[in-house]
């Protein structure tokens, strides 16, 4: 199975260009949903998840502290839901002709790894230690660069590379 994505047939390449775009579409929502909440900072995400001190007596804090079922509804959804987004990925990714070898190989199993300690890193800021808020800025930035790498090479191959032997599946 040497296949290429190039090489597919055009209604084949509009199709998968569709789903990697809208995935792109989508993962780039969630990036906005964070710089919303957390403003991209080692402060705003420690702020989120561990919570706000209230500095006067009747100020009411604009975060609480996660609770347990709040860190498990975002790690259960998330891990599930990166596992789809990066197995799917990685399959039409793994079909690219633009990056070979280990580094596909990294490209493709490096997302899995980063969910579960970006996502396992949360509970570490909100119940052992705020710096482990580095450790999730660290795992969440090879994560999306990971996503937007593998998506823009997919997206560029299944739009500009041309096949010039014309073998189609």
């Amino acid at each position: 199975m040497n296949n290429k994505l190039y090489q597919l047939n055009n209604d084949l390449k509009k199709i998968l260009f569709l789903f990697v775009f809208t995935l792109t579409v989508g993962v780039t929502v969630g990036v906005f949903y964070l710089q919303v909440t957390t403003k991209l900072t080692p402060d705003g995400t420690v702020s989120r998840y561990k919570g706000d001190i209230a500095e006067e007596e009747f100020e009411i804090p604009e975060n609480y502290p996660k609770s347990i079922g709040e860190l498990l509804l975002t790690t259960h959804n998330h891990i599930i839901g990166f596992s789809f987004i990066f197995i799917l990925l990685g399959l039409i990714f793994y079909f690219n002709s633009i990056i070979n070898g280990k580094l596909k190989m990294f490209f493709i199993i490096e997302p899995f790894i980063s969910t579960s300690v970006t996502f396992g890193s949360l509970w570490l800021v909100r119940f052992v230690h705020e710096n482990f808020v580095y450790l999730t800025i660290i795992s969440a930035v090879l994560l999306y660069f990971s996503f937007y790498l593998m998506s823009f090479i997919t997206m560029y191959e299944l739009i500009f590379k041309k096949n010039s032997s014309r073998q189609t599946l």
